[in-house]
């Protein structure tokens, strides 16, 4: 049912099942950002759009209690199995965002949600798209996640969110600072477009998202914290 199709081992070996968004630069980006948090035993961890688990596996190795949601079947079920071949405890479960965890507060979210602006004004029902797309400002899933985080997390706690500057940095800023989570923003990179954004340029320059000529994306990471 997995239909396994290959292997990450850049920084922790993940198996990949079709269809389930892999490790790629936005991983790895925000997985830095990861590693200079404050983790250890007992530490609560919500990862929220887990695709393969990378990001939640590298949390658990440092001794995390981490819970890792997606809406896509297929992931939780690589999740889960990418969490037994490393002898991992994860809690994997489907659902909605944050839904799964209501009532139940954390000392870090990492989210790299989909953010692609696309043609499509909503988002993607089926297909591998539903890892990346979000709707014409890339914004559908972002903005409940900067609307509802602060619910979920201890005084203290930090949300860790990757997006491209395509879907608006300072929308995400300002959202956050409104919902009760001063942000910053911690590190940026930038990184050649790929099929994706490659093949909807045409669109994307309509739109005045990018310039003629522009071939690369700028990620960011920011971090938004709730108060003590």
């Amino acid at each position: 049912m997995l239909g396994l199709i290959g292997t990450y081992d850049k920084g922790g070996q993940v198996m990949l099942a079709r269809g389930v968004y892999g490790p790629q630069e936005d991983t790895l980006l925000l997985r830095d950002a990861l590693e200079r948090e404050t983790i250890g035993t007992g530490t609560a961890v919500l990862d929220v759009g887990s695709g393969s688990g990378f990001l939640a596996l590298a949390a658990a190795r440092r001794g995390a209690r981490v819970t890792a949601v997606d809406r896509i079947r297929r992931a939780v079920l690589t999740t889960r199995l990418n969490a037994a071949l490393a002898g991992l405890s994860i809690e994997a479960v489907r659902g909605d965002l944050l839904a799964p965890a209501v009532g139940r507060r954390f000392d870090l979210i990492l989210s790299n949600p989909p953010y692609v602006p696309a043609p499509d004004a909503g988002l993607p029902v089926r297909g591998p798209a539903r890892a990346w797309d979000a709707g014409h400002d890339g914004r559908l899933i972002i903005d409940r996640l900067c609307d509802g985080a602060a619910r979920s997390l201890r005084p203290g706690g930090a949300l860790l969110l990757v997006h491209s500057a395509l879907c608006g940095v300072s929308d995400t800023l300002e959202r956050l600072e409104r919902a009760g989570l001063p942000p910053e923003v911690t590190d940026r990179r930038s990184v050649p477009f790929g099929p994706v954004l490659t093949s909807r340029r045409q669109w994307l320059l309509d739109r005045g998202l990018i310039s003629p000529g522009d071939d690369k994306e700028e990620l960011v990471i920011i971090r938004a914290q709730r108060a003590e």
